[in-house]
């Protein structure tokens, strides 16, 4: 058979487990906004499916579903441009998700680290779900034939796995190139946000105080009494960028600011160079109620009105399986599966 090729197609989602915060902005809705006028055609999913790894209550589940498409819709997202869509309406997914559990191998996900690390040390007692997520992440990109796929560097060892699901899929039945090699899209500064008290860690919703992270539904002032709060060090914003080497605190908040101002981390030093904290923590502020504050504001609006929600996650499951059917059905004709026509 000869190797087919592959139009350019974004493909990513972020799990509905509510709390969302600036790392998910910057580390991904940003992201997805600056794609979708590429040109390129863009799918973006609540992952839902995924988000049942380990158990959500019912109506949470609803609720953060909700809240993510608002978000997206906020941040300014477009369901003309990109396709927007919960997973768990797809039913593709979960299908081609099965071939994949066929095609993958105990040792490839024995090696993930993300399960070790969410697992811990109760891995005996862990859903086969949350093992066997990576295989489902797979079939969530390759159902697509997407080409790219903006991801934060924890989970570009998931994308190198569904390469090498693709390859060895592509290999066994004798069909070169019918899956894709998918690209991790990871660039940009603050593609990982960290925690405004220890930016050792990583911002998280789960932090012991809620001054450690920026909340997508935090208003201006709370925004600014964070930023203006936010652990630094002694020293101001140095000349050159190898500056902030070994100090975590000042290389977030000049990320944060480079991600936000749509600047290098570069320009952002260059600006500074020689400024201490009392005038750059002010101007970090600022520059994040211009930007969050309006998000926040349409979210709580756009929350109100949930069947509007409902109908955007509807239209676009809709569009996404127009193209995920189809290459299922070839998948399953390949495998050998009878079907009726």
């Amino acid at each position: 058979m000869t190797e087919q090729t592959h139009t350019k197609r974004v493909f990513s989602g972020i799990k509905p487990s509510g709390g969302l915060t600036l790392g998910n902005y910057l580390g991904a809705i940003k992201r997805f906004v600056d794609t979708q006028d590429s040109g390129v055609e863009t799918l973006y999913c609540v992952v839902d499916l995924h988000a049942i790894t380990v158990w959500q209550d019912p109506a949470q589940l609803r609720y953060a579903t909700r809240e993510l498409v608002a978000a997206y819709v906020a941040a300014g997202l477009d369901p003309a441009k990109s396709i927007l869509f919960n997973q768990s309406q797809v039913s593709a997914h979960a299908e081609l998700g099965w071939l994949f559990n066929c095609v993958a191998r105990m040792g490839w996900m024995n090696r993930m680290t993300q399960f070790k690390d969410k697992a811990g040390k109760n891995a005996e007692k862990v859903s086969l779900g949350l093992y066997a997520y990576p295989s489902l992440m797979a079939a969530d990109i390759l159902v697509y034939h997407a080409t790219h796929v903006p991801v934060g560097e924890d989970q570009k060892q998931h994308v190198e796995l569904t390469r090498d699901i693709a390859a060895k899929f592509n290999n066994d039945f004798g069909v070169p190139g019918f899956f894709p090699m998918p690209e991790p899209v990871i660039e940009g500064p603050a593609t990982r946000v960290m925690n405004l008290r220890d930016a050792t860690k990583k911002m998280s919703k789960s932090g012991e105080s809620d001054m450690e992270r920026i909340n997508m539904t935090d208003d201006a002032e709370t925004i600014a009494k964070k930023f203006k709060k936010a652990r630094t060090d002694p020293d101001g914003i140095p000349g050159e960028v190898k500056g902030l080497d070994g100090r975590p605190e000042a290389r977030n908040l000049v990320d944060i600011y480079a991600a936000l101002s749509a600047q290098s981390v570069e320009a952002v030093v260059a600006e500074y160079a020689g400024a201490g904290w009392g005038a750059f923590k002010p101007a970090l502020a600022e520059l994040a109620v211009a930007k969050l504050a309006p998000i926040s504001t349409e979210m709580a609006r756009l929350m109100q009105a949930p069947d509007e929600l409902d109908r955007i996650l509807g239209q676009g499951a809709e569009r996404a399986a127009a193209i995920a059917t189809p290459n299922l059905h070839k998948a399953y004709d390949i495998v050998g599966f009878v079907r009726s026509r």
